[in-house]
């Protein structure tokens, strides 16, 4: 593994556990898809877990899976460097024979704000990341495209869509769909309604890296390596569309 700077050492984990996550699949098959997820879970947390212990050890990690003591370790707050993953994000997907919509997510987070992020979309065969961002697409006008969630979508997605003349498109992953952002699949995400900062971490570095615009919904900024890692909801869109997204959901919640 080449490991240069923290911006090729998150896309080098992310690849890696991704890789190792696509040979999971091909062992295990679909047979049995709660084990298929479990598993998944576990072995790639464990390698990132354990990578960052190797390489990075004065870093702490704030991890999806590590468990409710380890999330709440006091140090975290006060440490200038952690690295927010998120394993496997789209666990369901993941374990669907066929879907692509799920992802490796690694960031780093350093005094106050994202320094560093890649995602990995192992069955895409890509990785983004802030190694080499990608260049959010110009936005050409008329109808665009809005990625929500496949099995929880805001219900209030469906009105802003209907407001601002867009199309919804279901993604997996939180990291599938702020990629689908910069690579042109669709024009924006927005959730609401629940997430934590590992859904969000890594996607939004690059994001942002990528010169898209990246929010919660009423426009204020997203934190992390925070006490409570909740982060509830999200605006991911080409730069030229935040400001009527924006008054559009404002609109919606007068």
């Amino acid at each position: 593994m080449t490991i240069r700077d923290d911006h090729a050492l998150a896309a080098d984990l992310a690849t890696a556990a991704g890789e190792r996550l696509l040979q999971l699949r091909e062992r295990h098959g679909f047979a049995d898809p709660r084990a298929l997820r479990a598993e998944g879970d576990r072995s790639s947390h464990l390698f990132l877990m354990e990578s960052l212990a190797r390489l990075r050890p004065s870093d702490l990690v704030l991890s999806e899976e590590a468990t409710r003591e380890e999330r709440g370790d006091p140090r975290r707050r006060g440490a200038d460097r952690v690295w927010i993953v998120d394993p496997l994000d789209g666990t369901r997907e993941f374990a669907e024979e066929g879907r692509t919509d799920w992802a490796v997510h690694v960031a780093l987070w350093e005094r106050g704000s994202l320094a560093a992020g890649a995602v990995a979309l192992p069955a895409q065969g890509r990785t983004l990341s802030t190694a080499e961002p990608p260049k959010a697409p110009a936005y050409d006008g008329g109808r665009f495209r809005i990625a929500v969630s496949r099995t929880r979508p805001p219900e209030f997605v469906q009105q802003l869509a209907y407001l601002v003349g867009a199309d919804l498109v279901p993604i997996g992953s939180a990291g599938a769909k702020i990629a689908a952002v910069l690579t042109g699949e669709v024009e924006a995400y927005v959730h609401a309604g629940g997430q934590y900062e590992w859904d969000s971490a890594a996607p939004v570095a690059v994001a942002l890296a990528a010169g898209a615009h990246a929010s919660r919904v009423d426009g204020s900024p997203l934190t992390y390596n925070q006490d409570d890692p909740t982060l509830p909801d999200i605006l991911v869109s080409l730069p030229e569309l935040a400001s009527s997204l924006l008054a559009g959901i404002r609109d919606l919640h007068r």
